[in-house]
Formats: C-alpha cells, structure tokens, sequence
C-alpha cells in the first residue's frame, strides 16, 4: 500500500480525478492520465453493446485522439488489485514501460504503485 498523502500532487490530482470519474458515472473504474504537457484526460468505463474498454483505455484514447505525444502518469480507481495486462499496454504504448500507474481503492487510497512495463 501506498501512502496517497506522500504522492506528488500532480498524481494525488489523477488519482482524484479519477475517482471522480468513478463517482459520477456509476461505472466500475475510473481513469486519469497526465501526458508530457501536463494535460489531463479522464474517462470511465464503457460498456457498450459493440465497445467494451476499461476506463484506463478510454482515458489513454481520448489522450491520443486530443494530439497526446507521450504519458507522465496514470491512474484507476477500481475494486480489482491491480490493472490487466491491455491496460498496461495501452499506457506503455503511449508513455513506454516506465510510466507509472496508480492503482486505487474506491476510498482514494493508493494500492499499489508500477509501471506500464
């Protein structure tokens, strides 16, 4: 477990975004990404009957189709222990293996903390 009060505020803001995201839609994860500029992209589950992405995809695809180069960080508020694999993917292809991802709790607090790699 990670002390979220220790997090840099740049990652304590996405993860909070984040849960936001979870709150607000009524959807099982939220997601938030910070790319190289320092913009951010939130989004939430989709579970459409022809589109299924977690909510970490959809944050990294509204990244990329917002002009997005490159990923400092991401985060998901979810109940899960971790992230899948193809979301890991997705923030490496962007970000590389060393981007790092926050894995939260409902609550906010900060899980476990690795990388896209």
């Amino acid at each position: 477990m990670t002390d979220s009060n220790a997090l840099d505020p740049e990652d304590r803001k996405i993860v909070t975004l984040a849960r936001s995201a979870r709150a607000r839609n009524g959807v099982p994860e939220g997601a938030a990404v910070r790319d190289d500029t320092g913009r951010t992209y939130v989004a939430g589950t989709v579970s459409l009957d022809s589109l299924q992405l977690s909510a970490l995809q959809t944050a990294v695809a509204m990244a990329v189709a917002s002009g997005a180069k490159s990923l400092e960080a991401a985060a998901v508020v979810t109940d899960a222990e971790s992230v899948s694999e193809l979301d890991r993917a997705a923030v490496r292809d962007l970000g590389g293996a060393g981007t790092p991802v926050l894995v939260a709790g409902p609550d906010g607090e900060v899980r476990v903390s690795l990388t896209a790699g």
